[in-house]
């Protein structure tokens, strides 16, 4: 389904141009092997969002191979982190590559494991948290997410529209995890949240 006029989506998609090397390169694995990755549109929402919150600390809950979180390292500040996860250790292997090739190793700390289970494990708070999991899982992230964000911090979640299947009848497991997860984010006192339907839709909620 497509989910505004394609016009409209190829104009929005040409004006950020060329992404600076090494996303482009990126940009042509994801290409050549499906591998789902943000897109530039969003990757540069991610920075306007890490340089208005003045984000230092942030936690991406699945990063497969670092596409999103060198956009974001690119503003960071030299002191900031981007905390990663992922289960596929070649995954590792290339963020790690990337981000060397970029000079921005120094602000990457990849973990290797359930990206739920990894994030727990931290006390926070962070600025800023990205949320790309499988779909099912996303209703379990909001209780965690809201324990260690600062107020003020965002929570951002990819494939809030899900290519239309969210308007769509009898929808599967992941598409009832958007659902639900959507419901609960919206109906939650302590966020103030929006959808923004670029790309797949990506929601934006900034803590109390």
């Amino acid at each position: 389904m497509d989910l505004l006029n394609s016009r409209i989506t190829d104009y929005i998609a040409a004006q950020p141009g060329t992404s600076p090397s090494p996303l482009d390169e990126m940009e042509d694995y994801a290409r050549e092997h499906k591998f789902p990755i943000i897109g530039p549109m969003v990757g540069r929402i991610l920075q306007q969002l890490i340089v208005m919150t003045g984000a230092k600390r942030v936690f991406e809950l699945g990063s497969g191979f670092g596409y999103s979180a060198l956009w974001m390292s690119m503003v960071l500040p030299d002191d900031g982190t981007v905390i990663c996860t992922d289960t596929d250790e070649n995954n590792e292997r290339m963020a790690k590559e990337y981000f060397s090739r970029a000079g921005f190793e120094s602000k990457l700390d990849f973990r290797m494991g359930d990206a739920i289970n990894e994030f727990i494990k931290e006390s926070g708070p962070f600025d800023l948290i990205l949320n790309d999991i499988d779909k099912e899982g996303y209703p379990d992230t909001i209780k965690p997410v809201k324990e260690r964000l600062r107020s003020g911090g965002v929570f951002v979640t990819d494939n809030l529209l899900w290519s239309g299947r969210v308007i769509e009848p009898n929808p599967d497991e992941s598409t009832r995890g958007i659902l639900q997860f959507t419901k609960e984010l919206f109906n939650d006192p302590d966020f103030l949240t929006s959808i923004i339907p670029v790309r797949d839709g990506i929601a934006i909620a900034v803590k109390r």
